[in-house]
């Protein structure tokens, strides 16, 4: 098994390192993001939608984290409701992501990218459920 990248987050090492895996800022920014109003949904692959059907909450579905020379890039797959501005949620998506982990883990992100890949029509869905 390949070993998984890691965030250096602590110049002072007198007392040891701090490091933080990808995968603990995809949760954040996706806890982050449903803070938002106006987000339906993130949109996740067919793992994520098999382990919601059993219980377990993926918080970290439709986000992608990138470790680059240049710091950490974060891309993440919304569905948005019907009716909203895309664009001012896109940049409160932005704003609260980048601002949530800053205050969490001390990490600049070098860009927040928000990908709306659907629009929730509510109705017909809704009555069924």
């Amino acid at each position: 098994m390949s070993e998984q990248p890691l965030l250096e987050v602590s110049d002072n090492t007198a007392l040891g390192k701090v490091e933080i895996a990808p995968e603990v800022i995809e949760v954040i920014a996706g806890i982050s993001a449903t803070e938002i109003e106006g987000l339906f949904a993130m949109r996740g692959n067919f793992a994520s939608g098999v382990a919601e059907r059993l219980g377990k909450k993926a918080h970290s579905k439709g986000v992608k984290v990138e470790l680059t020379d240049d710091g950490v890039a974060i891309d993440m797959y919304v569905i948005l409701k019907f009716g909203v501005s895309i664009p001012q949620i896109a940049q409160e998506l932005q704003t609260n992501i980048r601002l949530t982990l800053e205050t969490m883990t001390a990490i600049k992100l070098q860009e927040v990218n928000i990908h709306v890949v659907g629009i929730h029509m509510e109705g017909k869905e809704d009555a069924e459920e």
